[in-house]
């Protein structure tokens, strides 16, 4: 028996369907070990050595293995072939005491029976030097991680968590937030003029310039008035557009972003189903190369599909040297497989892929491109008009490419019929106020192409990078509403110059990423005390450390320690000299008190305080809530926090009492907390807060199986995993051969006496 170790359930399961009964596949379920998570677990007196342990929820995996692989004729290592890959096989080779010079480790792009077999027929050895990359980030990572958690916790507020990339990453999206905050819209007019042609077409052309000011406006649209308008030159130009290359993890997460509103994170979970299915090849790569395999393929099928003029093969090469997954770009592993059944998002992320390949290897787009000069007669300013017109369609047959940009979009389309020197009959002009827009805030599709062009992280750390940073509540994804806005129409009507006054919507924003208040007051602290960690350069620079390693040329220990020296002293001297960071920020004065009034972070996040720390009666706290900004919160907003706790009076004869607390806003009743959950605590009335005392009730009645007279703090009750009892604040299990129904007050008494001490969780933090 041969034993084929993978580390994922579906992709063993679509191998063992391509080798024979002599092979058994199983799955380690990715990781098998880790560093210990409750100390540091690396050495750092002696080489900086990881201690490594078997995670606790893979023991019984292990032992499956050990099992199997002492049972084997061979033990066959094929996990992914990235250095995460590499790494988990010779993890794997450790924990099942294989010889790593002799273990069998097999690697293919895509699960495919021909690429299985081939590597099978080719097998290699544990490639330690990819081994070592992956090490040497992970310890980077840990080290990191360990040592300025405790600074942030000392010097900003508890809990909080550091990271070398994630920590990078939450500051573009703080600066890009500070530009925003700092950007003043200016304003210019945009001129168009419709003219409505002998055949009853209409022709929209545009002075190609700006004007600056509504006065510039007004004098041209004047001047204007009573003119004459002809076509003065007409020129035209072939053009061609070239499809963009093969998918990269990159630009697979920016364009299902794009099109189809995935985050990426979604994209490489379905991405990899669809690798472990053996439908396209390895989703994590930063090369656009395709294997001459496929690129026939891709012919074959064009040529059947669309004819032989669609046909312009290429290759192409990969930019970033030395990248750790140059292999092949995302492809189908068999592209006369148009589209995949079964899950909606599987099949819609397939499409995309098949389409973007296919496209890649198909002809050029061919334009022809016009440009109309409209003269005015009464004015030396010259209009335009231009128009766009496929000759031949080419691989836009299949496939364009989606776009970032937020602004106006291209008008350009097929014009109507012209010939120099025609007159021409003018229906509309007119000058449109039109603003600047602040940079963009980063969607998760634009932050990973800004990452990827700094160098930062790699095809593999993109995803978990964005999904740490959101879940650590330093940046939220989220939208945000439009606000009205006034600009100004000029408009020429019987031959005058008319000005509207009209309003519309503008600045509303879907998914983007905003940096919270804590986001901002941690960045800002690790960017003034941590200038080396935090700087961009430094980081790419650290990846490219990473990559020689991968490349045998650098030793990962001797990295790790040129790196770690200077960031150790950095710790020790921040913790001894820096002071606290709370982002404070003097609003005003109480006028109620007289006293200073503070925006600033506090224990349990952003809050308002009312007096000094050092007054004899001790200062008033708020906490910041409704959407206002520790960095833009008004006085008069914060004394609005104090309104609250709120007696709204009584109910069943016990008060009503509105409040905000750590978890939110909620409401008090008989000793009971009701949480608002979105609702604004400010706008909630007796009537309001009755229902939901209420439903709270009716919730609480159908949990209870059984409660005791005079005994208030014992109680049976139906639980989300199942019947337990609540002996004061102590959660009970009971045993399955017990009926909850039948418990007595003495048996729930004994049940609690002998549970078993819950465990005490260590408050360290993964790096």
């Amino acid at each position: 028996m041969n034993l084929v170790i993978v580390e994922s359930p579906a992709k063993a399961k679509t191998i063992e369907g391509f080798l024979g009964k002599d092979f058994t596949v199983k799955s380690s379920f990715g990781h098998v070990r880790d560093l210990a998570k409750k100390e540091l677990g690396i050495d750092k007196e002696n080489g900086f050595e990881p201690t490594y342990v078997v995670m606790p929820d893979k023991k019984a995996v292990i032992k499956e293995l050990q099992t199997l692989s002492k049972k084997a004729k061979a033990v066959w290592l094929a996990t992914d072939e990235d250095r995460e890959g590499e790494a988990i096989s010779w993890h794997l080779a450790e924990v099942l005491k294989l010889d790593v010079n002799k273990a069998k480790r097999i690697v293919f792009h895509e699960i495919t029976k021909s690429a299985i077999q081939k590597a099978i027929e080719n097998p290699r050895t544990i490639d330690k030097n990819l081994v070592d990359a992956q090490q040497a980030r992970r310890v980077l990572d840990r080290l990191v991680g360990f040592e300025l958690s405790p600074v942030l916790w000392k010097k900003v507020k508890p809990s909080l968590s550091a990271g070398r990339v994630q920590s990078v990453t939450v500051r573009l999206i703080v600066e890009r937030e500070k530009e925003i905050d700092v950007f003043e819209a200016s304003s210019a007019y945009r001129v168009v003029a419709e003219f409505k042609l002998e055949d009853g077409s209409i022709l929209k052309s545009e002075l190609p310039k700006k004007l600056a000011t509504k006065k510039d406006a007004h004098e041209f649209l004047n001047s204007c008035i009573g003119a004459n308008y002809l076509i003065e030159n007409l020129e035209t130009s072939p053009s061609k557009k070239s499809p963009a290359p093969p998918f990269t993890t990159s630009t697979l997460q920016q364009e299902a972003a794009r099109k189809l509103g995935y985050s990426v994170q979604q994209t490489m979970i379905v991405a990899q189903k669809l690798y472990e299915s053996g439908k396209i090849t390895y989703m994590r790569t930063d090369s656009l190369n395709l294997s001459e395999t496929a690129i026939e393929g891709a012919k074959a099928e064009i040529i059947a599909s669309y004819g032989n003029k669609y046909l312009n093969i290429r290759r192409y090469s990969t930019k970033s040297k030395g990248a750790q997954e140059a292999h092949e770009a995302i492809r189908p592993t068999d592209f006369s497989v148009h589209s995949v059944k079964g899950d909606n998002s599987e099949a819609k992320l397939y499409d995309l892929i098949w389409k973007r390949s296919i496209a890649s290897q198909m002809s050029q787009a061919e334009l022809e491109k016009t440009v109309a000069t409209i003269g005015i007669s009464t004015n030396s300013e010259k209009l335009k008009a231009q128009g766009e017109v496929l000759t031949f369609d080419g691989f836009i047959k299949v496939y364009t490419e989606g776009s970032d940009d937020d602004g106006e979009p291209d008008q350009s389309g097929m014009l109507p019929p012209l010939n120099i020197g025609q007159q021409l009959n003018l229906t509309e002009l007119k000058g449109t106020e039109r603003f600047t827009n602040h940079p963009p805030r980063y969607t998760e599709a634009s932050l990973v192409k800004k990452l990827e062009t700094l160098g930062i992280g790699r095809p593999s750390t993109y995803a978990p990078t964005i999904s740490t940073v959101i879940k650590r509540g330093y940046v939220e994804k989220t939208d945000k509403e439009g606000v009205e806005r006034n600009y100004v129409e000029l408009k020429i009507e019987s031959n005058k110059v008319l000005e509207k006054s009209l309003t519309e919507i503008t600045g509303a924003e879907r998914k983007k990423l905003f940096p919270t208040d804590i986001g901002i007051v941690v960045t800002d602290f690790l960017s003034e005390n941590f200038e080396r960690v935090m700087d961009y350069g430094f980081t790419a620079e650290v990846e490219k450390e990473f990559d020689s390693i991968a490349e045998g040329k650098k030793q990962w220990n001797e990295m790790i320690q040129m790196f770690y020296k200077p960031f150790n002293e950095n710790v020790l001297t921040t913790l001894e000299e820096s002071g606290r960071a709370t982002g404070e920020r003097l609003l005003g004065v109480d006028p109620k008190s007289g006293k200073n009034v503070y925006a600033r972070i506090g224990r349990f996040g952003p809050m308002i305080q009312i007096g000094e720390s050092t007054d004899e009666d001790k200062p008033a706290f708020a906490t910041i809530r409704g959407g206002a900004k520790l960095g833009s919160v008004t006085l008069e907003e914060a004394l609005e926090f104090f309104k609250l706790p709120k007696n709204l009076g009584e109910y069943k004869g016990k008060d009503v009492v509105i409040g905000v607390g750590r978890f939110g806003p909620y409401v008090r009743h008989n000793g009971k907390f009701v949480s608002l959950g979105k609702l604004d605590p400010l706008d909630i009335d007796m009537n309001t807060a009755q229902v939901l005392i209420d439903e709270a009730i009716e919730k609480a009645a159908k949990a209870l199986i059984k409660s005791f007279e005079g005994r208030d703090d014992v109680q049976v009750l139906n639980g989300r995993f199942g019947p337990y009892i609540k002996v004061g604040k102590q959660n009970v299990k009971i045993p399955k051969d017990v009926k909850p129904e039948e418990l007595t007050l003495e048996d729930c008494l004994k049940l609690a006496e002998n549970a078993p001490a819950k465990k005490s969780f260590s408050r360290k933090k993964r790096s």
